[in-house]
């Protein structure tokens, strides 16, 4: 267990390229057109704007973040990975993050994966696909797991496993709150069935973590599929989603492939599987902190518990 600062402010934005319009031809004395050769495109500074794609509408990277990335017009709730969740719902400078050195290898020796996680690990600054630690929230002293879709789409291997597990045995031993957010495309096919173990030994955890009595509160974020979905993100005591959160076993291509019928435009979505039952709450990204802590105080925590005793 160690501390990690995840309250620096790390930006990563979307490039939106524009180029002013060429002049507008002229006619000159002779009669002829005089066409103006195009001007030079103006690049606009990496990372200033940002281009929503559900409605379309630019809008600044300094307006979107102070805005929690939701679109200031559509509502829009852009993905964000684990560090930027830790610093959006965490208490500033309270969290301590867990198993921080465990990193996978390849045990299959699975063609190009050592060469692909790296890449991975390079770009994100991450061992693996969720960060787990201890923080608190509101007050309230919580365990926490965030997936991270920037690593490998958040696949579910050994070394996710193996952190989540980890989390759930100190919330147990703790008798700490447990959150865990999830996002993932699914099993990490380079680990094969070592893969698909983390799929019963996390859902294992957690049956042992409930019947301690243990408080879990599950928050679906967009996209989360596959083993994930089908373990430990569906088994929360709560399981809330944020809005228009995609998320289901398999992918709704497949499934059209597979049936050969067209799919309702609002498949999968969080307000769908709300309607049938599958989601007990949807709950967009700027009330999501205030609601995580009214649930924790309802079951009775203590408020201001000392994080790491």
């Amino acid at each position: 267990m160690q501390f990690k600062d995840l309250f620096q402010k790390k930006r990563k934005y979307a490039t939106v390229p524009s180029a002013d319009r060429p002049a507008p031809n002229r006619v000159v004395d002779d009669g002829t057109i005089d066409v103006p050769e195009e001007r030079p495109r103006r690049e606009i500074p990496e990372g200033l704007m940002n281009k929503c794609p559900k409605c379309g509408k630019i809008q600044s990277t300094k307006e979107l973040d102070k805005n929690l990335k939701v679109c200031i017009s559509c509502s829009y709730h852009f993905k964000l990975n684990a560090v930027e969740r830790i610093q959006m719902l965490v208490d500033e400078g309270n969290f301590i993050e867990y198993d921080s050195d465990l990193a996978s290898e390849n045990p299959l020796n699975f063609p190009q994966y050592t060469e692909k996680y790296t890449k991975a690990v390079e770009a994100t600054g991450m061992r693996d696909a969720v960060i787990t630690g201890e923080g608190s929230i509101g007050g309230f002293t919580c365990v926490v797991a965030v997936m991270s879709a920037d690593f490998m789409l958040a696949t579910l291997g050994s070394v996710v496993g193996e952190k989540i597990t980890r989390a759930v045995e100190a919330a147990t031993e703790k008798k700490l709150p447990l959150l865990i957010f999830s996002t993932s495309g699914g099993a990490r096919m380079q680990e094969s069935i070592l893969s698909l173990m983390q799929m019963a030994k996390t859902s294992a955890a957690i049956a042992k973590f409930n019947e301690q009595g243990g408080l879990y509160i599950s928050v679906i974020t967009d996209p989360t599929y596959g083993g994930v979905t089908a373990s430990y993100a569906m088994l929360g005591d709560f399981v809330i989603a944020e809005p228009a959160a995609a998320f289901g076993f398999a992918g709704p291509r497949v499934i059209e492939q597979t049936i050969r019928q067209k799919l309702p435009e609002n498949f999968q979505t969080a307000e769908l599987n709300q309607k049938y039952g599958q989601v007990d709450l949807v709950v967009p990204r700027k009330e999501l902190r205030t609601m995580l802590s009214q649930i924790i105080s309802m079951h009775g925590v203590k408020e201001g518990k000392t994080v790491g005793r």
